[in-house]
């Protein structure tokens, strides 16, 4: 995996056609299926005093598996289904690595909601906290997504993140960050759909903290099916002799080896 390239995300809608994009022709079974709707109280069982303090300490966590397999299907299934998505970005033709990822529209699946609401409500705390270490006083993340969504609409920020991506044997990912506009949440999270060694092999998950005067850091994930990575969007803070400073952090794929690899992207902030 090339390390040197920075991605700033594709947002545009260009790719898909408007018949592809029409949110009125969404399979309704599709997007509200009663049978995943019980994933927000998974998402509230987890083990999140490990978690959070996984995060403060290294600006990343694994949650363990909170996806059955039968879920992680019928997500991987949702990638054919164009009239879910508004837009496909093809990742060669914009030097970001090999593979494609697609943008969900709204409305989400209803699984995908299920995901993105109850992980924020527990990493609001965190944001609060990081922006709080740092002095920073101009951004307070509210106790909800919902509310949190408001902000970035008010902002002119009005357009899904979540993504699904895939990666065929050869495929990778560049180092960057998802950046969609001024208003953007400091963590995301992303889920493995398919089976390491089985299903796949390569495609690790990497993040690379850049830290000042030092040389960088790389931290190779590699989670089970349908774990999920929590990881630092941008920045976290960290503990100087002079206080807290920013340390910078770049998230990519390496290179898969053998089969194809999808995963489910969890933006909390929406796109300019």
């Amino acid at each position: 995996m090339s390390a040197a390239k920075i991605q700033m995300p594709i947002v545009s809608d260009s790719e898909l056609n408007e018949s592809e994009r029409n949110e009125s022709e969404v399979n309704e079974s599709e997007v509200n299926n009663p049978k995943i709707r019980n994933a927000h109280s998974r998402i509230n069982s987890l083990d999140w005093p490990r978690i959070l303090a996984s995060l403060h300490e290294s600006g990343w966590a694994r949650t363990g598996e909170v996806l059955t397999a039968q879920e992680c299907d019928g997500l991987r299934a949702l990638y054919s289904n164009d009239k879910l998505f508004r837009s496909k970005v093809v990742m060669a033709r914009h030097r970001f690595g090999l593979g494609e990822y697609k943008y969900f529209a709204y409305p989400l699946p209803g699984l995908v909601t299920d995901l993105r609401e109850p992980l924020y409500a527990h990493l609001a705390a965190v944001a609060n906290n990081w922006e709080s270490k740092l002095g920073g006083k101009k951004t307070h993340y509210p106790e909800t997504h919902q509310e949190f969504i408001k902000l970035c609409h008010g902002s002119g920020q009005k357009r899904p993140t979540p993504l699904m991506l895939r990666y065929e044997s050869g495929g990778y990912n560049c180092l960057h960050q998802d950046l969609y506009g001024a208003v953007y949440f400091p963590l995301q999270t992303v889920f493995m759909l398919d089976r390491p060694e089985l299903d796949f092999a390569g495609g690790e998950f990497v993040l690379v903290e850049q830290r000042p005067r030092a040389q960088s850091a790389a931290h190779v994930i590699a989670p089970r099916q349908g774990e999920a990575v929590i990881f630092t969007t941008r920045w976290r803070p960290v503990q100087g002799s002079r206080g807290y400073y920013r340390v910078n952090i770049r998230h990519g794929v390496s290179a898969v080896t053998r089969g194809i690899r999808h995963t489910l992207g969890i933006v909390y902030h929406d796109a300019e």
